[in-house]
């Protein structure tokens, strides 16, 4: 079968299309052929060799496929069903994954749509709800033009926000945020990002990360989405009355599953009567290093997704 590796450390230009034995299922695992794989900034590091990433590696993140071997023990699924979710490596014709690790996914939602919904959109709708949004509210938006942020974008003003602001790292995509519902569009660079606001959802990280608590009303709340590093003063937070909160998932999942069974549903539901939009750039599997070079670039307008087995 096919799968995207990479055998040295580098950029985009440094992933391959090999030729593998396909994976067998263990115990405890689902063997699944792959319709679509997310590209993520968590790539970019894995190719610099952040963190150790193993050489010959390939990346892992979020797929949607559907199940066509059963491990030993496996019993909430069964052969055909249609899933999504996160594995190791998932940039291949199948993946193994972990059933904990993996949700039913609708047959009406395309491959691409789900995808930019399983993982992403979980993010995004959870982030709002961590938040407290409520109608009337403004809020601000950084790396807005990417996948979890163009839809933060949408289900703010699906939640009544009278105000969104969109924060990017460069030019160009103002009109494409604009069509989403933001009403204002800042860079990151800008001296000034616009009247406070009550809420923000933080996805950048680095030098960014304080200027969003800059951003907040006396007593606002800003919510950290990514993990890429960065640093508040406690005398900023201190002096500004705000409430700073980490979002994790894997938390949120471990102690209060029905908070994302209840953003899942909604997700579905939103999708189904058009009123979420989710936008993606899709390229075929073997073009996995332009995708790449599309986040390398910030070029990309909403989710990068790699088409598998369409």
């Amino acid at each position: 079968m096919r799968k995207v590796r990479f055998h040295r450390y580098g950029g985009a230009e440094v992933l391959r299309l090999d030729e593998v034995a396909a994976p067998v299922p263990g115990s405890g695992e689902v063997l699944v052929a792959v319709e679509a794989a997310g590209v993520s900034l968590m790539l970019l590091k894995m190719l610099a060799g952040v963190g150790g990433s193993p050489l010959s590696g390939s990346p892992g993140g979020g797929f949607v496929g559907r199940i066509t071997a059963l491990g030993p023990d496996v019993t909430e699924y069964q052969i055909g069903d249609r899933v999504g979710g996160v594995a190791a490596e998932v940039y291949a014709d199948q993946l193994l994954a972990a059933p904990a690790l993996i949700t039913p996914v609708p047959e009406s939602a395309s491959a691409a749509d789900a995808l930019c919904l399983v993982h992403g959109g979980l993010v995004a709708l959870a982030a709002l709800r961590t938040g407290a949004l409520e109608p009337g509210q403004s809020v601000l938006v950084t790396n807005a033009a990417g996948g979890v942020g163009h839809l933060i974008v949408q289900l703010a003003k699906l939640l009544g926000a009278a105000r969104v602001v969109a924060a990017v790292g460069g030019p160009g995509k103002d009109d494409f945020l604009r069509s989403l519902g933001a009403d204002e569009v800042v860079r990151y660079q800008d001296a000034h990002w616009g009247e406070p606001v009550d809420l923000v959802l933080e996805g950048t990280g680095g030098e960014v990360l304080p200027r969003a608590l800059a951003a907040l009303v006396p007593f606002g709340r800003l919510v950290t989405l990514a993990g890429h590093g960065g640093t508040l003063d406690a005398g900023a937070v201190l002096g500004s009355a705000a409430t700073v909160t980490g979002l994790s998932m894997g938390q949120l999942a471990r102690h209060r599953p029905q908070v994302v069974a209840d953003c899942r549903a909604e997700l579905w539901r939103l999708l189904a009567e058009g009123r979420l939009r989710p936008v993606s750039q899709v390229l075929p599997l073997a073009r996995a290093a332009e995708a790449a070079a599309l986040l390398e670039s910030r070029r990309n307008l909403g989710k990068v997704v790699l088409a598998v087995n369409p």
